[in-house]
């Protein structure tokens, strides 16, 4: 995702990957916490952009239970000193300053915040309704020019 010796410079142009999800993918808050889990293991700082508050409370029980095999130190978002201690923090509004690895958004728009990320991870769902808005956030990024990619689940 974010590779550890280039945290903290600037970079030239936020990357950003959109995680299509097919019937059998599981649920965007399923693999957010997979996303979350790996980004963190490979040194990150991650923020999981919620929908609203009952979303990032559910994301907050999820990373606790996702995963037999693994755990990700995480919190809920409370005030902007959160980002020095937790490695992975949940919102559903603009997070600390401090944090610019990985955005992981499950928000139905692209937050005016996030060029400030190295990389943005979008997951979109299988119903058509996801769909419809993924292709809005989509087409965001490509009208000012962001490197995407797009990944099939």
């Amino acid at each position: 995702l974010v590779d550890p010796a280039q945290r903290g410079r600037c970079h030239a142009m936020t990357k950003v990957d959109f995680y299509l999800l097919g019937a059998d993918a599981g649920s965007r808050e399923r693999i957010a916490c997979r996303l979350a889990d790996k980004a963190w293991r490979l040194g990150n700082r991650v923020y999981l952009l919620a929908p609203d508050q009952p979303a990032a409370l559910e994301l907050d029980e999820l990373l606790w239970t996702f995963s037999q095999d693994s755990f990700v130190p995480h919190a809920l978002c409370a005030n902007d000193g959160d980002a020095d201690v937790h490695p992975v923090l949940i919102g559903h509004t603009e997070p600390p300053a401090a944090l610019h690895d990985v955005l992981i958004s499950l928000a139905p728009e692209v937050p005016a915040w996030s060029s400030r990320f190295a990389r943005i991870a979008e997951l979109v769902g299988a119903a058509e309704d996801d769909k419809a808005r993924g292709r809005e956030r989509f087409r965001y990024y490509r009208e000012r020019g962001y490197p995407l990619e797009t990944h099939n689940l």
